[in-house]
């Protein structure tokens, strides 16, 4: 079962000339009385390329109500913060989460670089995740990084509840890759906190790559929307030709780390003119996800360059992935 685009996408486009103005991207969101609160990743330049969160509310119909002028979150340069990339946000006991993603030698795109002849940089170092609570919606109280010891960390997303009395994490190390650990390639793992202001332990696989679509490369998307069949996870998989797709898995409630079902078929694909054509071509990226009267909103960021929506009936969705999806895969 296929989501259905927003017939007003993009949603959200680059604006001005400074933080936001080369691409807007890679959208968050959390609902929370009546309104959808979107969190967004800006580039204002391509060298340096340096990544801020920008912050925007819509209604259930998805129309603008506000967009903050300046940035919510930057890098602090005293945590070695250079980007701040690929919000997250969940809440768990009515207290709200942000997980991103750091690196201090922030790059452009390859795709970028090529076009206007940026080399690549000799040295780079991986990307982690951090933790903040947000205090209200614009004010941030940093923790640390969470992930753990020399992994390349993107894709980190928290469970909304704790389960077994621990926090519950999705990541995708995307060096955890060969015969040691199960995958020939960036694969979902699923990990335990025991207070968020520590790092993430028993480490499990839960997916990797089976199908072609997703290539050799999987990553969560937005974090885990709990339903009567299990943990609905929607991700993103990566082909051989870099073409970026999305599909959705359940997993079991109590044991997050076994898939029930997966789709076998991708549920949103690159097709639009905004997903075709960006700063990184070929590309549907979900991060964000809410759910409003039955009807679920998928957030996605379009071409590395665009915040784009796309939804569906969510009792249908559920129903269709159970019916057609592979089983424990």
């Amino acid at each position: 079962m296929k989501l259905i685009r927003y017939s007003g996408n993009p949603i959200l486009k680059p604006r001005g000339d400074d933080w936001e103005s080369v691409a807007v991207f890679n959208p968050s969101a959390v609902y929370h009385d009546g309104k959808i609160h979107l969190y967004y990743r800006a580039v204002g330049e391509y060298y340096p390329y340096t990544s801020r969160l920008g912050y925007a509310v819509f209604d259930k119909e998805l129309n603008l109500i506000k967009r903050v002028q300046n940035p919510v979150l930057e890098p602090d340069w005293k945590r070695w913060e250079r980007s701040i990339e690929d919000p997250r946000v969940t809440v768990i006991d009515e207290v709200f989460y942000l997980t991103y993603v750091t690196t201090p030698t922030p790059s452009p795109p390859g795709a970028v670089r090529r076009r206007l002849g940026i080399p690549k940089p000799e040295q780079s170092a991986s990307p982690r995740t951090a933790l903040a609570e947000m205090k209200d919606f614009t004010e941030f109280e940093r923790y640390d990084i969470i992930t753990p010891v020399g992994a390349d960390e993107r894709d980190v997303v928290l469970f909304p509840e704790k389960i077994s009395g621990r926090y519950a994490v999705i990541h995708r190390p995307a060096n955890w890759v060969g015969e040691g650990y199960g995958s020939k390639g960036p694969a979902i793992w699923f990990a335990w906190m025991d207070s968020l202001d520590g790092k993430m332990v028993e480490h499990t696989l839960v997916m990797k790559a089976e199908v072609e679509w997703e290539g050799d490369k999987l990553g969560a998307g937005p974090p885990p929307v709990k339903t009567d069949a299990g943990w609905l996870l929607i991700y993103h998989g990566v082909d051989k030709n870099s073409i970026y797709r999305s599909g959705a898995a359940l997993l079991d409630l109590k044991e997050p780390w076994k898939v029930i079902c997966r789709t076998a078929d991708p549920i949103l694909e690159p097709e639009e003119d905004y997903e075709l054509e960006g700063d990184v071509p070929n590309v549907v990226f979900p991060e964000g996800m809410v759910v409003i009267d039955k009807k679920l909103i998928v957030f996605y960021g379009g071409a590395d360059k665009v915040c784009c929506a796309a939804s569906v009936d969510l009792d249908e969705f559920i129903d269709d992935l159970l019916v057609k999806g592979n089983k424990g895969l």
